[in-house]
């Protein structure tokens, strides 16, 4: 098999053969996981350890193949090595080797959940991503508002902590700033934990304040990053990767990549 059908298969996903090959990346990123979330409850790592090594060790070979075909077929292999997919696909497998060569690094072992980040690249499938794209053109294009909108609560928990400080004091939980706008931040984003309460009645009132202004601040990004997507005009593009840049995102008719040149 040829280097171009095998980028054809392993980074795009606009025929059947790379479709298929995505489904089933899908289906083992995502069965990897849910053995290491279960092989996490104790009881049943200790009565199904050999299965657990031995599922790793098939999902870590898969992975691991798939990782040096990236690189052998990608005209400028370290470019991709330290992208960010390169960087997460690495991460997926790097533990268990680790394990294998280095004694007391099976804490690193939790860094294979990295491997769900792969979704994402998963989700290139057409029926998925023009729809991204679009949520990330309403992210970008919001983020200078979000930015101001996360300045104000930060401010308003800076103030917000230090008067309850002043209103409730030490012996009411309210020992020090810090914590007084601990407890705005929960109060403030409806969490509630109950941990600190307020005792006097000035006190609750603020408290009954903050409670309903949390609702506008889970309201205003939520509205700010939906009116950019209702602006949003939905352009269709293709699941072609660059061969030398492994690039992502091009128009459905682009010939050439938008980013270094090369014929796609």
């Amino acid at each position: 098999m040829t280097k171009n059908r095998l980028h054809e298969i392993i980074f795009e996903a606009d025929t059947k053969a790379g479709k298929n090959f995505d489904i089933a990346l899908l289906l083992a990123i995502i069965i990897s996981v849910g053995l290491l979330m279960l092989d996490s409850v104790k009881s049943i790592s200790s009565a199904y350890k050999d299965f657990f090594y031995i599922s790793e060790w098939i999902f870590t070979g898969l992975f691991t193949i798939e990782y040096i075909l990236r690189l052998w077929i990608t005209k400028k292999p370290i470019k991709y090595a330290i992208s960010f997919y390169g960087i997460i696909d690495l991460l997926s497998i790097l533990p268990t080797f680790l394990e294998l060569f280095l004694a007391g690094t099976g804490s690193l072992m939790v860094i294979r959940v990295f491997r769900l980040l792969r979704v994402f690249r998963v989700l290139k499938l057409v029926q998925f991503l023009n729809e991204a794209k679009m949520l990330l053109d309403a992210l970008k294009a919001s983020k200078n508002k979000i930015t101001v909108f996360i300045f104000f609560v930060l401010t308003a928990t800076v103030l917000l902590g230090t008067v309850m400080y002043i209103i409730e004091g030490g012996e009411n939980g309210f020992t020090s700033i810090p914590r007084s706008m601990y407890w705005a931040i929960v109060t403030l984003t409806t969490v509630g934990y109950g941990d600190i309460a307020p005792q006097t009645v000035l006190g609750q009132t603020v408290a009954s304040v903050i409670m309903i202004l949390g609702y506008g601040v889970i309201a205003i990004p939520t509205g700010i990053v939906g009116l950019e997507m209702a602006k949003s005009n939905k352009k269709e593009i293709s699941t072609q990767v660059c061969k030398s840049c492994a690039s992502e995102g091009h128009d459905v008719d682009a010939q050439y990549c938008k980013y270094c040149g090369d014929k796609l």
